[in-house]
């Protein structure tokens, strides 16, 4: 039997019921959503090396055995060799690394394009389990019986922030939006000083048909918007935790129906 979901208006009452696509039947696989969020992660990793030269720019060498003292390559010099800075060797100072990091590493993590689309459609379903998403920390009134959040179009059209917080409080989403704004802390550790100095949590999500002007009426509270055709593992499941508040517009639902990939819930298409 198909699931059905009230559409909310911007009051927060419902207007009709509409049935769910078939993607938020996808059995929950918060393994392979892990991993799908590591990869995407790992393609931002950049390759990093060292001179093949650094630290071996010295005339240092070893005498050899026999000399009564260890057989590190020292610097030339008139003075005694015991006296005679060591090297070239990894144990000196300035010396070469015993094993530098090399740019021919592999740093990226893959997955196979089956398993990072059964990610999404696992992670799609995921977002209307409310049990999970409440232990995920996310917060809401005591009126949100059910997910998932599905608003009218109306919802993208909103411009203000005025508006956007009215419509939050409606939905009952607003609790949320306070825990974030108020969850902002400075980072622990040398972290601050590299460009991340402050941990915000993750907020609701909005995901609608078109990026509009509700992007910018909702930037300053706490809550992203993504387009459905943008939508990704990272947005629904930050952390590679599945169970992400999320809030959709009527026509970003049905647009899901549109993509066939997303309409199996099994592993081999």
């Amino acid at each position: 039997m198909t699931k059905t979901v009230n559409v909310l208006n911007l009051e927060g009452d419902p207007v009709r019921r509409i049935p769910l696509p078939e993607v938020f039947e996808t059995p929950p696989r918060p393994d392979l959503v892990q991993r799908a969020v590591l990869a995407s992660l790992s393609a931002q990793f950049h390759h990093h090396g060292v001179d093949t030269m650094a630290g071996k720019r010295t005339t240092a060498y070893s005498r050899g055995p026999g000399m009564h003292l260890a057989r590190i390559p020292r610097k030339r010099g008139t003075l005694h060799p015991e006296a005679m800075a060591g090297a070239f060797a990894p144990m000196t100072v300035g010396g070469r690394l015993a094993h530098p990091p090399r740019v021919e590493k592999c740093v990226r993590e893959l997955i196979n394009k089956k398993e990072r689309r059964l990610a999404l459609r696992s992670a799609i379903a995921l977002t209307s389990g409310l049990d999970l998403v409440k232990k995920r920390g996310h917060l809401l009134d005591d009126k949100v019986e059910a997910l998932p959040i599905v608003c009218v179009n109306d919802i993208e059209k909103i411009a203000s922030s005025r508006e956007a917080r009215d419509a939050l409080v409606k939905l009952g989403v607003w609790p949320d939006v306070l825990r974030v704004t108020s969850g902002k802390k400075v980072r622990s550790g040398a972290g601050k000083k590299r460009g991340r100095k402050y941990k915000v949590p993750r907020g609701p999500l909005m995901v609608v048909a078109k990026t509009g002007p509700v992007a910018k009426a909702v930037r300053n509270l706490g809550v992203n918007v993504v387009s459905v055709s943008s939508l990704g593992v990272r947005d629904l499941a930050p952390g590679g935790d599945p169970g992400r508040l999320t809030i959709w517009s009527e026509a970003a639902l049905n647009m899901l129906k549109t993509f066939s990939w997303l309409g199996s819930g099994v592993l081999n298409e």
